[in-house]
Formats: C-alpha cells, structure tokens, sequence
C-alpha cells in the first residue's frame, strides 16, 4: 500500500494494521481529520504490519489481534525483536479480553474497543504516544489474575523510597517527563530509577510495573 503523506511529517504518525479494509478506510478518514495525527500508512495483516513499521517508523500503531496469518500478537513480539520504537494500541473487542492479556505481555500499550468514541480514540493515541500505559479496568483486572498464579520474585522491600514514588507514578500512567517534573528530578535519573525497578522486580515493561504497583499496594 502507498505510503501517505498528509500534512508532511507533521504530527503523530501512524500505522493502520486491520485485515478489514472498511476499519481501516473509517480509523483513516476520522483521523485525518486531527490536526496532531497523520496516517502514515496501511497493512491488512501482521507480516505486512511488521514491514510497514520497520519501513514507515510510526510513532503509534493502531493494531488488530486476530487477522489471518502473522496475528497482531505475534505481529507484536516480533516488533518487540525488532527493537522497533513505535506504541503499540491494540484495537480489539471485549471478546477478545483473554487474547489481549498475552498481547499487552508482548509489548502493547494498551488497548480500546472497536466501538470507541473517535474523540477517545484519539485521546488514547496521544495518550500511548506520550508513553503512558493505557488500562482499562477489565483487562487489568485478568492481567492481575493471571499474575498471581505466577507473580514475580521482587518485593516491596526491594525498593527504595524514591523508586517507589517513582512506581506509583508509573501507576497512575505518567510519563518519564511527566514524573521528572513532579519529582524535581532530570529525566536521565527517572530513566535510571525505571530500569531499576524493572531489574529489581524481574519486569519486562511498564505494564507489568504498573500492575505489579497494584497488586502490592503502592497504587490503586
């Protein structure tokens, strides 16, 4: 598919990764109307997804889970490989809950239903773009479920004061920016505290240091 230019690299770039062309056509047409967001471009599974990241470099990836072929799971562990930088959102439906449980394992930044509000969905790609996580309370809900059958090594008191202040903010969906400003400290040190944490805590990513945050009282 053609790459799309839009406004000329302005903006949040994104990808489109459906296998039905009516979605795709409907996430395009609400999107290209934001000031802030270009579509970059399309791809109707996930191995045509993975080429089109490696190629295009988006910012967000607005993906699908179940596609034929390379599924947006798989699609999202070889991103992952990759070292690719894009944010992954997973455009899934609330059937799908038990699926996207392994996808946000796999490296997504959150998820929104099919049916949700073109304002909202939006709002989730700043959202991710701007590194937060995005929970919805029923996927966080089965995510912490399934960690207590397997819950990590770390503890609480592994922690130090400030890294659990800096956990807790990792909870509430702040960025590093964001917490370096609300701690006075510089972003180089949040990023430091970060890596920390998810060492100490045996944690692949900020979605599980989030959960981990709730399930251990630090956040709600």
């Amino acid at each position: 598919m053609a790459e799309h230019t839009g406004r000329g690299g302005s903006g949040i770039r994104v990808l489109l990764v459906d296998d039905h062309q009516v979605v795709r056509r409907g996430l395009r047409t609400f999107l290209e109307v934001q000031e802030d967001i270009e579509v970059v471009g399309e791809a109707s599974d996930g191995e045509e997804g993975i080429a089109r990241a490696e190629e295009l470099r988006p910012d967000v990836i607005l993906m699908d889970i179940k596609m034929p072929g390379t599924d947006g799971i798989e699609a999202l562990r070889r991103l992952r490989e990759l070292a690719n930088p894009a944010r992954v959102l997973i455009v899934t439906s609330f059937t799908e809950q038990r699926t996207v449980v392994p996808a946000l394992r796999a490296g997504a930044a959150g998820y929104v239903y099919k049916d949700i509000d073109p304002e909202a969905l939006a709002g989730a790609i700043r959202s991710v773009h701007a590194g937060h996580v995005l929970l919805q309370p029923e996927v966080a809900l089965a995510l912490l479920s399934q960690e207590d059958q397997g819950a990590p090594a770390g503890r609480p008191g592994s922690l130090t004061d400030r890294e659990r202040e800096v956990l807790g903010l990792i909870a509430d969906g702040r960025s590093n920016r964001e917490i370096a400003r609300a701690l006075v400290l510089s972003e180089k040190t949040v990023k430091t505290h970060v890596s920390n944490i998810l060492m100490k805590l045996d944690l692949s990513d900020r979605t599980q240091a989030a959960l981990w945050a709730v399930r251990h009282g630090i956040a709600e």
